[in-house]
């Protein structure tokens, strides 16, 4: 079996790069790691040197999918309340006991299923 420990690097398709790039910036609170022109993406830190999220922008069809982010259990209520008050419409938290942890749902604007996920718990 192979030691794999996280996923490092995740690719979002994107329809219009700098309305995206506000979401995740300015809502979500990631920063710039790399701008690559030449392909239109964007490459921003998730957790500081933890990991990193690509937006790729892409005017072609394809499907929104789920990506989930990783907080603190100590972080959750209050990073709903701020997604709240940057107008973002949320659901939850809930709570799951079979993993346990508790989750924040809502989109980012192309569609894409997000989740905030603290791990542990009640």
């Amino acid at each position: 079996m192979l030691p794999i420990r996280v996923i490092y690097e995740v690719a979002i398709p994107v329809k219009d790069l700098p309305r995206a790039e506000a979401f995740y910036r300015d809502v979500l609170g990631l920063e710039v790691g790399l701008r690559d022109e030449t392909r239109n993406w964007l490459f921003l830190r998730v957790g500081g040197q933890q990991g990193m999220l690509v937006l790729q922008e892409n005017k072609g069809e394809w499907p929104p999918t789920h990506y989930a982010f990783g907080v603190e259990e100590a972080d959750i209520e209050r990073a709903a309340q701020t997604l709240k008050e940057k107008g973002v419409e949320i659901d939850g938290p809930h709570f799951h006991e079979w993993m346990p942890a508790t989750s924040v749902y809502f989109s980012d604007p192309d569609g894409h299923a997000l989740e905030l996920c603290a791990p542990g718990g009640k």
